[in-house]
């Protein structure tokens, strides 16, 4: 594992952890990391498959997730595959993958990401270059810690067309327009299905009645919803 024992400056690193509430997702945020020093947690980590890694122009951000968060996390997953058929449109999950750029000296890893519109453009690719092909066309952040690293401005700097936000409170949708994030109603890709109420629900009922009996039902709500637009 790499050893991080100076900053930038060659002064001793000082490490001020900022932790999440006890019952969320506790996350450790770094200052002063080189961007050396980020690629080489990430391959020293590329394995482990239970960290995850921010970074932003200095401040580095390592997150492990909880049984909760992965929960929220896999739970809207599945609602967007079964939006996306419903829908009839192409859908490439990436996961947790790595987005990064070097120019920009910003990183991260999403808890969840998708090609939908650009599907077609990366398919067959095992490998997407963020300089020469496009980013994915949606997120997922999973944000139930307070304290963690405010993951916008690397998104912005990525140009991620549309973010999906889950707190305990709800689900939000964040539509880049220029170079800000604007607060959608609807979801620019899944218009008109108005998921934000729909999917915190279906989070809800799948802990009473099961995740697969709740999908069902999602999936028939979506069904309503297309044939019965209002």
């Amino acid at each position: 594992m790499v050893r991080i024992s100076q900053n930038s400056t060659g002064e001793p690193l000082t490490i001020t952890p900022e932790l999440g509430d006890a019952e969320g997702t506790p996350s450790l945020i770094l200052p002063n990391i080189r961007w050396q020093t980020y690629e080489a947690l990430l391959l020293d980590l590329k394995d482990s498959g239970g960290v995850r890694v921010a970074y932003d122009q200095g401040t580095l951000e390592l997150m492990a997730p909880s049984q909760e968060h992965e929960s929220y996390s896999l739970s809207i997953h599945d609602c967007i595959v079964v939006l996306a058929d419903e829908l009839n449109l192409n859908l490439m999950n990436l996961g947790s993958t790595t987005w990064k750029k070097e120019d920009i000296q910003r990183g991260l890893e999403p808890d969840q990401c998708y090609y939908i519109q650009n599907e077609p453009r990366v398919r067959s690719q095992l490998k997407i270059d963020l300089t020469v092909d496009p980013p994915p066309d949606l997120v997922v952040e999973v944000d139930i810690t307070s304290g963690s690293l405010n993951k916008f401005p690397i998104y912005q700097s990525l140009k991620i067309p549309e973010i999906w936000r889950y707190r305990r409170r709800g689900l939000e949708i964040f539509e880049l327009q220029g170079e800000e994030y604007l607060q959608r109603d609807f979801s620019p890709t899944f218009s008109p299905i108005a998921v934000t109420a729909a999917i915190p629900e279906f989070i809800q009922k799948s802990r009473s009645m099961g995740q697969m009996a709740a999908l069902r039902t999602f999936r028939n709500w979506v069904k309503e919803q297309l044939q019965n637009p209002e």
